[in-house]
């Protein structure tokens, strides 16, 4: 077990651990979510196509933070990008070349 230290001299502060959230909240929360929840309507054979100017970050940090998501919920999504849109679809129904 840790030692404990002195209140007087801890370099931060502290909460009941009852206090502290659970779930975790991040900066690309509101977009991710759209999205998962576009991709849940969306038809299959088809990819959503969002424009990179209504990415709140880039498109690299958007595309990690959807497959991060994704994978957590057990969903196979794919993803690609042009030099204006980001592209994400079913991963079970891979593009017909």
């Amino acid at each position: 077990m840790a030692k404990k230290i002195p209140s007087g001299d801890a370099n931060f502060g502290s909460v009941p651990q009852s206090d502290v959230p659970l779930t975790r909240n991040g900066k690309h929360k509101q977009i991710v979510t759209q999205i998962l929840r576009d991709l849940d309507r969306l038809e299959d054979g088809r990819a959503l196509k969002i424009p990179l100017r209504a990415l709140p970050d880039s498109k690299a940090n958007i595309r990690s933070a959807v497959s991060r998501v994704a994978r957590l919920r057990g969903l196979d999504v794919s993803t690609a990008s042009d030099e204006k849109f980001l592209y994400i679809w079913h991963g079970s129904n891979e593009a017909k070349k």
